[in-house]
C-alpha cells in the first residue's frame, strides 16, 4: 500500500523528485511507464529513476513504492541492482512518448499540444487521468511551477480526460505518434488567493511585482494576507504608502497587525498612521503583543499514538489519518497522561514490520521546543537538525502540539 496524499497531481510536478530506497537516496524520478487496458485509462506500472555518476537507470515496479510525499518518493526496494532499465523492454514513458506530441481529432487535424499529464491515485494505484493541453504548463519545466499553475487556471481550455483518448499507437516513441481524439472536453478553473500566494512566493522581485500590481484590489489584499512575511515586505516597500494602506483596510485587524509586524518599526508606524481609524487601536494592540512567541506558530493537528499501537493499524488507514493534519511525517508517541515518549519518522513506519509496535521503533531522545522559547530558537533547531517539525512539550514532558519547518520558513521575527 503506498502512503500518499494528493489524489491528483501532475506528471511534470513529480518529474525531478528525489527517490530514496528506505532511507537511502538513489537518485530523481526521471519518467514513469504506463499500460494501457482496453476501454480504461492507462495505469502507471514502473518509475524511472535517474542515478548519479554513471550508474544504470532503474525501473522500481509501482507495488514496490511506499510512499510519495510532496518532496520525496520512497520505495520497499532494497537491491536496485535487480531493477536496472532494460532497454528493450518495449515500455510506454510518459513523459518521454506523450509530453509535446501533437493532439489530433477524429479526422487528424491537429488540435493541441500535450504539455502536461494529470495523475489520479485511486484504489493503490496510479493512473494517467487527464493530458493537459495549457500551453503555460511548459513553465514547469522552466523550473518555475507555481506560475505555470496559475496561468494554468486562469485559462479556460486546459486539459481532455484520458477516456477521451485513443488507444496510443504501437509504434510510439521519443520521435513517432500522436495523441487522438474521440471528442474535446473543456475544464474551467478560478485562481484562489492562497494558490496566488505561493505563485509570488516562487517568483523573483519583477515578475512578482508585474502580477501583483495587475490584480484587482480586493485579490490583492486577500493574496497579501497569505504570503510569507519576507514577501510581504517586498510588496509593500514596492508600492506606494496610500495604496498600501488600502490593502490593510480591507483586511481584518489581526491580518493587519501581522503583515505590520512583519516590516521594520518605522515603516510599520508610517502606514498605521494612514489607516483607518476606527481600527486603528486593534492594530496597534494586536502589535504590541509579543508575537515572536513559538506557541503562535504551533500547530495541535498532528499525529498521535500510544506507545503498543502496531504499524499497520496506521499504515493501512495513513490516508484518512493524516488528511487534515498539518504534520504528517511524524507520529508522535503518548501515553495515557498525554506525555510525549517517543517519535517515529514516517520513512521508519514504512519500513517496519506492520506487527511492530511504536515502542518498538520509536527515537526517545528527543529534541523538543517549550512554550517559553522563540521563533528565533526554533529557526535555529530546524537549522541545526534538519527535522521537518519539532515537538513542543511543557516542563512535564506534555506535549502541547509541533511547529513545522514549512510554516515557519521564510517567517523572521520584527526587524528593530
Amino acid at each position: 500500500m503506498v502512503a500518499i496524499l494528493e489524489q491528483e497531481f501532475f506528471l511534470t510536478e513529480l518529474i525531478g523528485r528525489r527517490v530514496y530506497l528506505t532511507s537511502q537516496k538513489i537518485g530523481k524520478l526521471k519518467d514513469m511507464v504506463i499500460q494501457e487496458h482496453t476501454g480504461k485509462i492507462p495505469e502507471v506500472t514502473h518509475l524511472l529513476v535517474h542515478r548519479p555518476y554513471g550508474d544504470s537507470p532503474v525501473l522500481l515496479p509501482w507495488d514496490r513504492i511506499s510512499l510519495i510525499s510532496n518532496t520525496e518518493i520512497v520505495s520497499d526496494v532494497t537491491d536496485p541492482e535487480q531493477y536496472k532499465l532494460d532497454l528493450e523492454g518495449g515500455y510506454i514513458f510518459l513523459k518521454d512518448y506523450i509530453l509535446d506530441k501533437k493532439i489530433l481529432d477524429m479526422e487528424g487535424h491537429e488540435v493541441e499540444v500535450v504539455y502536461d499529464v494529470k495523475l489520479a491515485y485511486q484504489n493503490d494505484r496510479l493512473y494517467a487521468s487527464e493530458v493537459d493541453f495549457n500551453r503555460f504548463r511548459i513553465l514547469r519545466r522552466m523550473g518555475m511551477n507555481k506560475l505555470a499553475n496559475f496561468l494554468a487556471r486562469y485559462t479556460e481550455d486546459s486539459s481532455i480526460s484520458w477516456i477521451y483518448v485513443q488507444s496510443l499507437p504501437e509504434t510510439i516513441d521519443s520521435f513517432k505518434g500522436n495523441v487522438k481524439l474521440n471528442i474535446l472536453k473543456e475544464n474551467i478553473s478560478d485562481i484562489h488567493p492562497v494558490d496566488l500566494a505561493d505563485i509570488l512566493e516562487e517568483l523573483d522581485r519583477n515578475q512578482r511585482m508585474a502580477v501583483f500590481q495587475a490584480l484587482d484590489h480586493e485579490l490583492a489584499s486577500d493574496t497579501l494576507e497569505e504570503v510569507e512575511p519576507r514577501v510581504q515586505r517586498e510588496l509593500i516597500g514596492s508600492m506606494a504608502k496610500d495604496k498600501a494602506a488600502e490593502l490593510l483596510n480591507e483586511m481584518s485587524p489581526a491580518k493587519a497587525a501581522d503583515i505590520l509586524s512583519a516590516l521594520p518599526s518605522s515603516e510599520a508606524d508610517e502606514l498605521i498612521e494612514l489607516v483607518d481609524q476606527e481600527s486603528k487601536a486593534k492594530v496597534q494592540q494586536i502589535i504590541e503583543q509579543d508575537d515572536e512567541n513559538i506557541m503562535l506558530y504551533v500547530t495541535r493537528s498532528i499525529i498521535r499514538r500510544p506507545a503498543d499501537t502496531r504499524v499497520r493499524e496506521i499504515i493501512n488507514h495513513y490516508h484518512d489519518i493524516a488528511a487534515n493534519m498539518d504534520v504528517i511525517m511524524y507520529v508522535y508517541v503518548m501515553d495515557d497522561a498525554d506525555l510525549l515518549e517517543g517519535v517515529v519518522d514516517l520513512r521508519d513506519l514504512l519500513n517496519a514490520d506492520p506487527e511492530e509496535r511504536l515502542s518498538d521503533i520509536m527515537t526517545d531522545n528527543l529534541i523538543t521546543l517549550g512554550p517559553e522559547d522563540s521563533l528565533h530558537d526554533a529557526v535555529e533547531f530546524f537549522s541545526r537538525y534538519s527535522f521537518r517539525a519539532i515537538p513542543v512539550t511543557d516542563e512535564q514532558d506534555r506535549l502541547l502540539g509541533a511547529v513545522s519547518f514549512h510554516h515557519i520558513k521564510g517567517i523572521k521575527p520584527r526587524l528593530g
